[in-house]
């Protein structure tokens, strides 16, 4: 048997590690693999959520867990309140309820507003089915790919900063009208994509950015018109429904969810525009609590 001369053969293809390295074959091969659905969906979320510079940072740990279970459950919560309130509690129609509403002790109401708890909770009550479909809509819509990409915590902050921004600053300009929904909360994620897709505009598809610029504006202005027709021209009988929200959630999503959503893969805590925007945000909470404590008109 003749002897191999272990010199003159060729080196095994292995990288630095030991691990043997694939053939150009199979390079090709798994060039050629088929995207599954789930991968073609972690892309799409990644270019509509993400500056381009950070996207294969998302695509190498992309997953679905865990899922996007806050803004699931919110919106769940939400759904089931409406259904009690428009079911099991006598109303004259469903497009738009009535009484149960306003004496449920979720909504918020100046003459109430000693108890706390409803600067949040009147986010779960929708005055129709209008209301609180164009409610689900945005944030399932906006919510579930941003809570993809940035997780629970950080959209949960963000929407419940604008659930509280929104009463608070209802309660400093429009004292004495009520408050239902969860608009505080939608626009305060609509507020901080906006923003986020702004000033990362050249790296987030210019063409698909000036739609959902375009998109955004269009809806926002939208709604704002409905609800101040709704507030100052209809003139419904009840309670007078504050819009004033709609500002507060929007302006709490243009600063801390901008800091939150522009901070992919980032040290939030070392970034200064984080503690900014805290700072203000508590300096406006702090204001908005001695306000109703020691000047608010309302009884």
């Amino acid at each position: 048997m003749d002897d191999i001369d272990l010199e003159q053969q060729e080196p095994l293809p292995v990288d630095r590690d030991g691990r043997p390295l694939r053939s150009e074959e199979e390079q090709l091969d798994g060039s050629r693999r088929k995207i599954g659905c789930c991968e073609k969906f972690q892309h799409s979320v990644s270019r509509w959520m993400l500056p381009e510079d950070v996207r294969e940072d998302y695509l190498e740990r992309a997953n679905c867990c865990p899922p996007p279970i806050f803004i699931i459950l919110i919106s769940i919560g939400e759904l089931a309140v409406f259904i009690y309130y428009a079911v099991w509690k006598p109303q004259k129609q469903w497009v738009t309820l009535d009484e149960g509403i306003w004496r449920s002790p979720l909504t918020y109401k100046p003459e109430s507003r000693e108890e706390a708890w409803r600067f949040f909770s009147y986010m779960f009550v929708h005055a129709g089915v209008e209301h609180i479909v164009g409610n689900l809509l945005m944030q399932l819509l906006l919510g579930i790919p941003l809570e993809l990409v940035h997780k629970g915590f950080e959209v949960g902050m963000v929407y419940l900063a604008g659930v509280l921004a929104g009463s608070l600053a209802s309660s400093i300009f429009d004292p004495l009208s009520a408050l239902v929904g969860a608009s505080g909360g939608v626009y305060a994620l609509m507020g901080g994509y906006f923003m986020n897709a702004v000033v990362n505009f050249r790296e987030m598809i210019p063409l698909l950015g000036v739609f959902r610029i375009l998109v955004i504006v269009i809806i926002v202005g939208a709604d704002f018109g409905f609800a101040i027709y709704r507030r100052f021209i209809k003139h419904e009988q009840g309670l007078q429904v504050s819009f004033v929200a709609h500002f507060g959630g929007i302006v709490a999503g243009m600063t801390v969810g901008y800091v939150f959503f522009s901070a992919y893969n980032k040290k939030l805590l070392r970034d200064p525009r984080f503690w900014i925007c805290i700072v203000g945000y508590f300096v406006f909470v702090v204001f908005a609590v001695l306000f109703n404590v020691f000047l608010s008109p309302a009884p």
